[in-house]
């Protein structure tokens, strides 16, 4: 479907081409902030002054001079050189069929234009719950991912597992300890210094041992690259149901430890040895050619490499399967690494704009006041399962996107579970609800899709609301800013509750306006569900 603001884009195209002028700038098209201004306005004329070296007033006039008026009021010049645009009432009434038939589809559109488009978000180490940092980094990947694709871009979700270091190594050490104290009732039986000490590991190694008894009681080798195999798959395999129950899927798992095997690592250091030097012992990667603050170290003085080099290699693996973009959602301490990466794909020939970073800031839980650290189940930091357990996972998901992901977060459990208004998940949630009472209160009433008797103010706001999705849509995507979709959704809800609030929608004295009522109420909760499916919240029909 074209909106409105499509329209008017491609009205001043028309007008800039009739009057032969030369631009192949991007025109901005903004929704006014203010009624008095209009629906919608441009600064094309100010962008239009250096080309033309004229006043943007008398640029703004000639392009509404001979402009086709058709779908506005009126379009006048203010300020400086804005051109504001205000829409006629019966130009919005046609969205409502539009988004009936649509249903799902609507605020699909064309900005990515079928780009390949590489997410890679958690990517959490096999060796341990999810926690509160992977949570809002799956929300705000998830989420992403779900924007993207709506605005047609080719998504892949993509989840690295860090399997060839120390981590996996203390996994395997953490379990045969657990295994020997199982088995030999021996709760003194050494721990590693660096092992891991959650519950997780307990039960994992139970199950090793329904598998495969005391085969390994006799340390070796074998067993010990056993555990280390079957502990990262039991450890892997609890995240991703995890994060199902958390909705989010990922289509490709790549492995570090594969990369490695395939000599991708030792391929990228090839193509980078002119770029490379020994010093101390250590070989270092001149990324400050690149603009990085430092040269960063790939081969450490003991010949062991540092997370760098297959993280290079691991870039490379996913260009070299054609994306035109990768997307790394990373912690908020992975700073420094943006200029290291970057320096490091242009020196094997990429462009730098290639990788995107999105860097998530961390979240603080508070429960009766008080900030909340250590789960009093387990001892250790709340885990994705049971903060979800404890609150939702709707409230979990919509909150940790709310915000910008460069801004922290404090979660407050209390407040993410009241059923009012000052919650702002119920709030949604609960006018998605009320449309659907009454649409089912109505339903023996025939729709009028047209729009033509809604006529009432607060009938016009909501139709311009739910009018800018597939715009907010885009705006999200371009900033990588799910955030932006949930400052939507309660703009929505608000409008929708004052509609109700206002407008009686269901008069058996009225049926024909009645009819133009629940139509509406139809196009507002396909837009509200559409919008909270964006940062998979769920849309009940009753509450």
């Amino acid at each position: 479907m074209i909106t409105i603001e499509q329209q008017i884009r491609n009205l001043l195209i028309e007008q800039i081409k009739k009057h032969d002028i030369p631009f192949e700038g991007e025109i901005v098209i903004e929704k006014s902030k203010d009624p008095l201004h209009g629906d919608y306005a441009s600064n094309v004329a100010m962008q239009l002054t250096r080309v033309l070296k004229r006043n943007p007033r008398e640029i703004a006039s000639l392009l509404i001079s001979d402009i086709d008026s058709s779908l506005f009021d009126k379009i006048e010049i203010a300020g400086p050189g804005f051109i504001n645009f205000f829409v006629k009432q019966d130009s919005l009434k046609g969205i409502i069929e539009q988004i009936v038939t649509l249903n799902d589809h609507y605020g699909e559109n064309d900005f990515g234009n079928h780009q390949k488009v590489n997410v890679e978000f958690v990517s959490a180490n096999p060796t341990g719950d999810l926690h509160l940092g992977h949570a809002r980094n799956a929300a705000i990947g998830d989420s992403i991912c779900r924007i993207l694709e709506k605005c047609n871009f080719d998504v892949t979700r993509e989840y690295y597992i860090n399997d060839a270091g120390n981590q996996i190594d203390n996994l395997a050490k953490s379990i045969r300890a657990r295994y020997h104290e199982i088995l030999e009732n021996n709760p003194n039986y050494p721990f590693p210094e660096d092992g891991y000490h959650g519950e997780d590991i307990y039960f994992i190694t139970k199950q090793i041992i329904d598998e495969v008894g005391d085969k390994y009681l006799n340390d070796s080798e074998e067993g010990y690259q056993f555990f280390k195999k079957r502990g990262r798959e039991l450890e892997l395999d609890k995240l991703i149901n995890d994060l199902k129950m958390f909705r989010v899927h990922f289509d490709v798992f790549s492995s570090e430890l594969d990369i490695r095997n395939q000599g991708a690592v030792e391929q990228v250091l090839e193509k980078l040895k002119n770029h490379i030097y020994l010093q101390d012992g250590a070989y270092f990667l001149k990324t400050t050619d690149y603009g990085d603050d430092k040269d960063r170290v790939l081969i450490k003085k003991d010949g062991a490499y540092t997370y760098l080099l297959p993280d290079i290699a691991y870039h490379q693996n996913k260009l070299n399967r054609n994306f035109d973009l990768l997307i790394d959602c990373l912690g908020a301490d992975h700073h420094g690494y943006i200029a290291r990466m970057k320096a490091a794909l242009e020196m094997l020939g990429y462009s730098s704009s290639k990788l995107e970073i999105e860097l998530i800031q961390m979240v603080r839980l508070f429960k009766d006041g008080e900030e909340y650290k250590m789960s009093k189940r387990t001892g250790n930091a709340v885990s994705l399962k049971e903060l979800c357990e404890e609150t939702s996972i709707d409230s979990v998901r919509y909150f940790f996107v709310s915000r910008a992901s460069s801004s922290h977060l404090d979660y407050d459990i209390d407040a993410s579970k009241k059923m009012e208004a000052s919650n702002p998940v119920y709030y949604a949630q609960y006018a998605h609800a009320r449309l659907a009472s009454l649409l089912e209160q109505g339903k023996d009433i025939n729709l009028d899709l047209t729009g033509d008797l809604l006529n009432e103010k607060k009938e016009k706001e909501l139709l311009k609301i739910i009018i800018e999705f597939p715009l907010e849509i885009v705006d999200a995507a371009k900033n990588r800013a799910p955030y932006k979709i949930t400052n939507y959704i309660q703009k929505l809800a608000t409008a929708i509750n004052e509609f109700y609030t206002v407008c009686r929608v269901i008069d058996r004295n009225n049926l024909k306006l009645s009819s133009a009522r629940l139509g509406l109420c139809l196009a507002s909760k396909i837009t509200l569900k559409n919008a909270l499916d964006l940062v998979g919240v769920a849309a009940p029909e009753r509450m």
